[in-house]
């Protein structure tokens, strides 16, 4: 994805509210967010172009017994500890090898696995070298994990609750579209009602902003400037490149989720899927809900 907007542990009702565009070329190939057939407990999005490594997804969620709404389908086996992952690319063309590894498969593998996010992303920050750069937010609901293998530090930071912005560089760099989507998720959320009718519209429209950052605001980041203006959106529109997805993602104490996905191409909406369901979330002693 290239824009994540995260409120941790900041809802009375929510653990967990994120919401995120995924952008790309429209010629690559990829499916919208199921149940993978071949981890049932996964729902995501996927890649579906060659690449070298697994072909992995941008952003999901694991550990579930779920319905999707109005259709048949089920989440998997039930004894799964709930997990979430979601990864942007880092921004940095001069850096960017063509034989790295997909680094879709850093989602799906966390997804499928069953590390911790702690021990997941400290085993990754000690062989950082086979991806180009990215931001890595992992989580099993308890706990909300970030890692990038271009931040000063390499090592991973366990975020404390609070609302962040992540887009083509490090967690919380002012972008123009991170800073005025921040603030446009606190207005959205503060409104939300947590009831179960409550709806992702507003979270759906929050992404759809087109506008685009005065060039006096522009990050420079490698590529060309027509580019950077481009991409100082938070929803892009080109013949050639854009939003692909927006998603929302709601998952409440109790781990009752809502999955809200809305696709696009070059002309506009192509499709829309919701998924409803309930994420195991063990109980732990040292997690206090946030205050009703």
């Amino acid at each position: 994805m290239c824009l994540i907007l995260v409120a941790w542990q900041s809802h009375p009702d929510y653990a967990l509210v994120v919401a995120g565009n995924r952008d790309e070329f429209y010629a690559r190939p990829a499916a919208a967010a199921h149940w993978w057939q071949d981890a049932p407990q996964v729902l995501g999005g996927r890649d579906l172009a060659e690449v070298i490594g697994e072909p992995g997804t941008w952003m999901g969620i694991a550990g579930a017994d779920a319905q999707h709404a109005g259709h048949a389908g089920h989440a998997g086996h039930g004894h799964a500890g709930a997990r979430f992952a979601a990864l942007t690319n880092y921004r940095a063309p001069s850096e960017k090898r063509t034989d790295a590894r997909s680094r879709g498969e850093l989602v799906s593998q966390f997804l499928r696995g069953d590390q911790s996010a702690d021990e997941y992303l400290h085993a990754l920050a000690g062989d950082h070298g086979a991806y180009n750069g990215f931001n890595l937010l992992a989580s099993d609901l308890h706990d909300l994990w970030w890692y990038s293998n271009r931040s000063p530090s390499r090592q991973p930071q366990r975020l404390k609750p609070g609302l962040y912005g992540l887009s083509n560089a490090l967690l919380d760099t002012p972008w123009p579209k991170v800073r005025s989507r921040v603030g446009a998720l606190c207005e959205v959320l503060a409104a939300d009602s947590g009831q179960a009718s409550a709806s992702a519209e507003p979270y759906l429209q929050l992404l759809a902003d087109d506008r685009q950052a005065p060039d006096w605001e522009l990050p420079r980041t490698g590529v060309a400037p027509e580019w950077e203006k481009l991409l100082s959106s938070s929803f892009i529109r080109s013949p050639s490149y854009g939003t692909r997805a927006s998603t929302l993602l709601r998952v409440r104490h109790d781990g009752r989720f809502d999955f809200s996905e809305r696709s696009f191409d070059a002309n506009g909406p192509t499709g829309e899927v919701m998924y409803r369901g309930r994420l195991n979330v063990a109980r732990d002693p040292g997690t206090v809900p946030a205050p009703r």
